[in-house]
């Protein structure tokens, strides 16, 4: 796939996904175009060699991969995992604040999110609902409002002199955003919002009431290509989006003739400590229903895992923030992250192996460390390697703002990273 191709695509899957759920419907339409077999954890499963399968677990976790026309105990699988959440706002169950003629509604920080800019924003709002039809049966559906319906207005500078040098935000305080006008509608509350929407975009949905609701706030301002010279990509939920996308379209360029999956967990930004999650079950249930016993142990001795999240590219305006040696640079290549502690998993074997073939494609690529004084994120790789051993290399595209609710990136370093994934797809032997 050629560069300006991949990047409108990158852009309409960002634009298209403003919440996990979302994401993983997506990534699942895109399995389903290309003749993927959905497959039910509830379901026995049957594996077909030269085959290619998905499956969901909640909605907002995703496992993809091709059988290949090879053994896994023989040739190993070729693994890469991202995350589909990003930090954000989610609306409370009961969220309803009526006060000083505003309903608004309370929210709660999801992750570790930027909080400021989240403020003066024409925010929508998207998520799953579960509802019970009139039958008496749960259904579980998407909703979009898609437009801008609540606002978490600034305090002027009038009232508060020091706001740009000493605000802090209380999140209980602070950010609950404004929707309605009370005297306009005194009775409206939340549900009765999220049923309206439902039957807007769903007419024909049976829907008797509403059971319960995971919604997130998001920002309605599209991704684009940005700069004088459009080097740059400006979105919510780079991180881990953008992975997400380029990992997919990796796996579905591939040729197939490998074992080769793609992992896309819940949970990331709040501890993956869930099903869904990479401290889950979900990867280990796929081996090993793919392959047991004694050959599942041989396979995972043979087969390596890319954890792909985006790295911290070095800020022009702060650069203190980083180690000289290391501050990677958007548009000069895939990043990969090393951490002594282990807070990434990269190794001397899974680092080499990336630099050959990136060396080989003419992609450069980077190396990042965080500052000795200072601590060091983490991502899936580390708890991928530890819960089911295996070797494992941490990367991801270099950006800015992470976490804000508008991130940067270059507009060609997730293609140069697509490149070397889709190559790692198809090696012949991962470890010769």
């Amino acid at each position: 796939m050629e560069l300006n191709t991949f990047n409108e695509g990158l852009l309409e899957f960002l634009g298209q996904s403003p919440t996990p759920w979302h994401a993983v419907s997506n990534m699942a339409g895109m399995l389903d175009a290309a003749g993927f077999q959905r497959l039910d954890e509830g379901d026995p499963w049957s594996l077909a060699p030269g085959q290619g399968y998905y499956v969901v677990r909640n909605g907002s976790a995703l496992v993809a991969f091709h059988t290949g026309r090879r053994s896994p105990a023989e040739a190993g699988w070729r693994m890469m995992g991202a995350h589909t959440d990003s930090p954000c706002l989610r609306v409370k169950p009961n969220p309803e604040i009526r006060r000083n003629g505003c309903l608004q509604l309370g929210v709660e920080v999801y992750g570790g999110a930027l909080l400021n800019p989240w403020f003066d924003r024409d925010l929508s709002m998207a998520g799953r609902v579960t509802y019970e039809d009139d039958q008496g049966r749960r259904r579980d559906t998407l909703v979009d409002f898609r437009r801008p319906v609540v606002v978490i207005p600034s305090l002027a500078i009038h009232l508060d002199r020091d706001a740009n040098s000493s605000r802090s935000i209380n999140n209980q305080q602070h950010l609950p955003p404004v929707t309605l006008l009370t005297a306009e509608h005194p009775d409206t509350d939340f549900e009765q919002l999220l049923a309206q929407q439902l039957r807007a975009d769903q007419p024909g949905i049976n829907l008797r009431r509403i059971l319960e609701h995971e919604i997130c706030l998001y920002d309605t301002q599209a991704p684009a290509r940005v700069g004088m010279a459009g080097e740059f990509i400006t979105s919510a939920r780079l991180d881990n989006l953008l992975s997400c996308w380029l990992g997919m379209q990796a796996l579905l360029a591939s040729d197939g003739t490998q074992p080769a999956l793609a992992v896309f967990n819940d949970h990331e930004e709040v501890g993956s400590m869930t099903a869904e999650g990479a401290q889950g079950p979900l990867l280990e249930s796929v081996l090993q229903r793919w392959v047991g016993g004694e050959d599942r142990h041989r396979a995972l001795a043979r087969s390596m895992m890319m954890s792909v999240d985006n790295a911290h590219a070095i800020h022009p305006n702060y650069p203190e923030y980083y180690d000289d040696a290391h501050g990677p640079v958007m548009n000069e290549g895939p990043v990969i992250k090393i951490n002594r502690n282990q807070r990434y998993a990269s190794s001397t074997r899974t680092s080499g192996l990336f630099r050959h073939l990136s060396g080989e494609l003419g992609v450069p690529c980077q190396t990042f460390v965080v500052r000795s004084d200072m601590g060091c994120g983490s991502t899936i790789g580390p708890l991928t390697a530890a819960g089911i051993g295996i070797s494992t290399l941490d990367v991801g595209v270099p950006q800015l703002a992470m976490h804000s609710i508008r991130e940067m990136a270059g507009s060609r370093d997730a293609h140069s990273l697509y490149r070397v994934l889709r190559r790692y797809f198809e090696l012949d032997s991962l470890w010769d």
